[in-house]
């Protein structure tokens, strides 16, 4: 997903995916109003941004089905955010990543522990690559995993490092980063994550292999004018070749995902809606779509045998822009990433209007905080790099 941000200041056609992702068992979203979301600033000094609207259409590849609970999401409902790390997503990785994560022995002792797991020297690819490999879709997402958890340990061995990490009051990340965020919110131990992310690559490559399809960055205009746009093109193909907005990014950067020759038609007529460009994506497939179905079923077995605790702060969802206390509910919505819009810009904007004072962005890249930068290019955002 970090890929949307490469062209114009922020994008780039690298292989990226938003590492986020049914069957058997399915998922109403909670309402979704902008009465959900705070209007003003909780302190005199943070700016509000407008929230842009949660149609139920941005949902439309959740199926109907037992009703997500909220009531046990009560701890987080009224949060207070301070200070946010957040995790990048697939697209945010580089050959040479990890390399300083070995001079911190609590860092490098991740890349060990993930070698066992995943049976194969995962260091050696974010090192040397290739870069191709590094790329993959599998391969990816577990080495931007890791690398961003190996980056919290060089944060905490840095003199004041601990005191910034135990300020830490809220997070999140984009897509896979959500799984990063989760596990460094206690969540899921480092392990049990790796594993999930681990099968969720593997899962969601399957599920792009099984169609054709693909996603493509509309830059220049906003959300209302791309869903205008997707509808323009869902016009001339069949039910099968439609697509939809995967990814609310930032204002003016969105990414639609869907069969290939609706992804086609979209592009041939982002001209005419006035879009600044449309960049293709180098992903797998229709990511955070119901191209993703199958996937669904897998990650529903596996969270459903791995030990999900409730987080000890609040981890923004990236399915519904909000924070949840409830594993169960914690481990529905997880399944059902892969196949909703990550609601990104949501988040961002949520968490400033709320009071947000400063970020950490922790991993490979600088993306997220050129997003939150988009939003507002007075928001105070630091990068910890392994």
């Amino acid at each position: 997903m970090q890929a949307l941000l490469h062209h114009s200041p922020l994008i780039r056609t690298s292989h990226s995916s938003f590492s986020a992702m049914a069957s058997s068992s399915s998922l109403t979203l909670p309402s979704l109003s902008l009465n959900n979301f705070p209007s003003s600033p909780s302190n005199a000094h943070s700016r509000t941004f407008n929230l842009p609207l949660l149609r139920s259409r941005v949902f439309m590849s959740v199926a109907s089905g037992s009703q997500v609970s909220v009531l046990n999401d009560a701890p987080f409902s009224d949060y207070k955010p301070s200070n946010a790390f957040l995790f990048p997503g697939q697209g945010a990785q580089a050959v040479g990543m990890g390399k300083e994560a070995q001079n911190v022995p609590a860092a490098a002792v991740l890349y060990k522990k993930a070698n066992e797991i995943l049976g194969y020297d995962l260091l050696d690819i974010c090192i040397n690559g290739p870069k191709d490999k590094l790329d993959s879709t599998v391969l990816s997402q577990p080495a931007i995993y890791v690398t961003s958890l190996a980056a919290v340990e060089l944060l905490r061995a840095r003199d004041g490092g601990q005191q910034i990490i135990d300020s830490v009051d809220v997070t999140c990340g984009l897509s896979l980063g959500e799984y990063t965020a989760l596990a460094f919110a206690g969540a899921f131990s480092f392990e049990d994550g790796l594993k999930l992310v681990k099968l969720r690559g593997e899962a969601m490559q399957d599920a792009a292999d099984a169609a054709k399809s693909a996603m493509v960055s509309v830059i220049g205009l906003d959300s209302e004018k791309v869903q205008q746009l997707c509808d323009a093109a869902n016009q001339e193909v069949p039910e099968a070749e439609k697509v939809q907005i995967a990814n609310y990014l930032c204002p003016g950067n969105y990414a639609v995902s869907g069969g290939l020759k609706g992804v086609e038609v979209l592009e041939s007529k982002a001209k005419s809606f006035k879009a600044r460009m449309t960049v293709r994506l180098a992903v797998a497939g229709a990511f955070h779509t119901s191209f993703m179905e199958p996937a669904v079923s897998r990650l529903e077995a596996a969270l459903a045998a791995t030990e999900i605790r409730t987080p000890r702060i609040p981890v923004i969802s990236n399915v519904d822009a909000q924070p949840h206390a409830d594993p169960e509910t914690i481990k529905k919505i997880l399944a059902r990433q892969v196949t909703s819009p990550v609601q990104w810009e949501t988040t961002v904007k949520t968490l400033l209007n709320k009071g947000l004072k400063k970020s950490y962005e922790l991993g490979p890249g600088k993306v997220i905080a050129g997003i939150i930068k988009r939003v507002d290019k007075g928001a105070d955002i630091e990068n910890i790099g392994a």
